[in-house]
């Protein structure tokens, strides 16, 4: 039996404002370096992570969205984001700072479902 599982990291908070985005970072980060099978998915305000262009000064907090372009190096290439998410904010795959396949909603909880572990941040 493979000791690898798949772990899929749900993200659905904006990136500033609570400690969920750069939390759920980390924790992929650290899966990952244990050869674990991971990707991640955007959905609701989580779609803003990776948004291009992000400003971080005025709210004094460090801009942490370029460590998403580091994932590939970690083996990490699998980034999903939910079409309804991504539309009901105004935003197109051009809008994201890093390459990810867009999937319907249900497209995504059928993704889900081939999961060994769903975390949800």
């Amino acid at each position: 039996m493979s000791d690898v599982k798949k772990f899929m990291f749900v993200n659905r908070k904006a990136p500033y404002g609570t400690i969920y985005a750069l939390e759920s970072l980390e924790v992929v980060l650290i899966t990952a370096a244990f050869d674990q099978d991971v990707s991640l998915a955007f959905m609701d305000d989580g779609v803003y992570q990776l948004k291009k262009g992000q400003q971080t000064k005025g709210i004094e907090t460090k801009n942490f969205s370029p460590t998403y372009r580091a994932l590939e190096d970690y083996d990490v290439e699998k980034l999903y984001v939910e079409k309804e998410a991504m539309e009901a904010r105004g935003l197109s795959e051009e809008d994201f700072i890093v390459d990810v396949t867009v999937l319907s909603r249900a497209e995504m909880g059928a993704m889900m479902d081939e999961q060994d572990v769903v975390l949800s941040f």
